[in-house]
């Protein structure tokens, strides 16, 4: 192939590759447009946990904001992390179809499993955060708060609009990236790495740094450390049986 045809086909590639990301970009930007639409929806569904957890307690909840432009800034983060949420899917489809032509068909089917785990896996991760483990954090914490006493004032919880946005998105992006390890590890394995010898010795380090992950991404609270710490390990223990399939299938193709 000459010099001009290596660059004519190079300019191809950037061409596609840039009209692949506008057109993903473009997607995001119209869910992002009914995102803030629905944002009042969206965010009363995220809201679900903590009104579950305080709906028979006999307290008069609410949620409040301390600045006018709070609740408008937040529902631009909610249609925000609803674009980037249901954007990427999209993102990572155009990605593929740029990189998968100049795959073999060995590869194309090595890769494409990982592809879809990915948004599995942090779809789990956000479901387990959303349904089994916000509730049970948000008990602990109100289990802080005290009745009026004598010469004492009552001690009571009025969460702000930003602030439990913000706490669940991040527990829920914590959670979801976190659930990437059996995807992140079969892949390393995969390139030659490590292998399942080396996550079987080294089982006792990857526990501290499983643990102190979960304490950093999450509020100092043991509910949710442990929420995340609990799964993260099993998944561990997964991606251990993982690689070794993953290992037995290099051998078959090697063979």
């Amino acid at each position: 192939m000459s010099e001009e045809n290596k660059g004519s086909s190079f300019v191809s590639h950037l061409t596609e590759l840039r009209t692949r990301l506008i057109r993903s970009l473009i997607f995001i930007f119209i869910i992002f447009i009914i995102g803030y639409i629905f944002a009042e929806n969206i965010y009363n569904f995220l809201v679900e946990p903590y009104a579950k957890a305080v709906r028979n307690d006999g307290i008069e909840r609410r949620l409040i904001f301390t600045a006018l432009h709070e609740t408008f800034i937040t529902y631009l983060k909610v249609a925000f992390f609803a674009a980037i949420f249901l954007g990427s899917p999209i993102l990572l489809t155009q990605i593929w179809k740029f990189v998968a032509p100049g795959l073999y068909q060995n590869e194309k089917k090595a890769l494409l499993p990982y592809l879809i785990a990915t948004p599995v896996l942090f779809l789990l991760g956000g479901m387990l955060i959303y349904y089994l483990v916000m509730p049970l954090a948000i008990k602990f914490f109100l289990s802080f708060e005290t009745s009026a006493a004598a010469n004492t004032l009552p001690i009571q919880l009025e969460a702000k609009v930003n602030e439990y946005l913000s706490l669940i998105m991040r527990l829920i992006f914590a959670f979801g990236l976190s659930f990437q390890l059996p995807v992140l590890l079969n892949l390393l394995a995969r390139v030659g790495v490590i292998d399942s010898e080396y996550l079987k010795i080294r089982r006792k380090y990857f526990i501290v740094i499983i643990f102190a992950a979960a304490a950093i991404l999450t509020p100092p609270d043991p509910i949710t450390q442990i929420g995340l710490a609990i799964p993260l390990l099993i998944l561990y223990e997964l991606s251990i049986l993982s690689v070794k399939l993953t290992e037995k299938n290099k051998k078959k193709e090697n063979a």
